[in-house]
């Protein structure tokens, strides 16, 4: 119990250094990588790979190839968030769910549930937010990379809760809407198999426990 919320813990304060130097909205490529991969040693994912991670703190991780028929499904799914932000918001939320199904099979984690604590920890088949965070931030930068997404950018994953300010750690991948500023949490830690990621402001996001 203790190594899991050590991990968590530095995990987030890496995490919320790193946004205190750069905001969402300045956020590149370059440092949404280095940010969510770089201590965790996960290759970055490619319009062809993703390693995801399951086990709790990336401890497993399972390389998934993205098939022609993938990218197609993708480029499907976000064609119906054109007209607006919100759209593709909504665009994305179906991809996540998609992509979760896709993945479970490869990464062994079909039956993993929603909001997956410390009695969890030594089950290779769930997810922490450390999991679902770098999951879906590899998934976000691959829509980016196939210019699927139009209304919004990819920003590095951002942190909650200190445990001394009476929140557990949590840790969201984020989306940056590109004509407003406006920062939106992409959370996946929240739901269960197949579900889609809960998407809201980030700044609603920060004062959840």
């Amino acid at each position: 119990m203790l190594r899991w919320v050590l991990r968590v813990f530095f995990a987030g304060v890496i995490m919320l250094a790193a946004t205190a130097v750069l905001s969402p909205a300045r956020a590149d490529t370059a440092s949404v990588i280095a940010a969510t991969y770089g201590e965790l040693s996960v290759s970055p994912p490619t319009s062809a790979s993703i390693h995801v991670c399951h086990g709790f703190g990336c401890k497993y991780r399972a390389e998934f190839g993205l098939t022609a028929a993938d990218r197609a499904a993708l480029a499907r799914m976000l064609a119906g968030g054109k007209a607006s932000a919100a759209a593709e918001r909504k665009a994305i939320g179906n991809a996540g769910a998609w992509f979760d199904r896709r993945i479970g099979p490869v990464a062994g984690t079909t039956g993993h549930v929603a909001r997956a604590n410390r009695d969890y920890m030594f089950d290779k088949g769930q997810m922490d937010c450390i999991d679902s965070s770098r999951n879906t931030t590899s998934l976000l930068l691959v829509l980016d990379e196939l210019n699927l997404l139009r209304h919004h950018h990819v920003a590095e994953p951002v942190a909650r809760g200190y445990i001394i300010d009476g929140r557990p750690p949590h840790v969201t991948a984020v989306l940056v809407e590109k004509s407003s500023g406006v920062a939106w949490a992409v959370d996946s830690w929240t739901r269960a198999y197949g579900q889609a990621p809960e998407i809201m402001r980030l700044s609603m996001w920060k004062t959840l426990d």
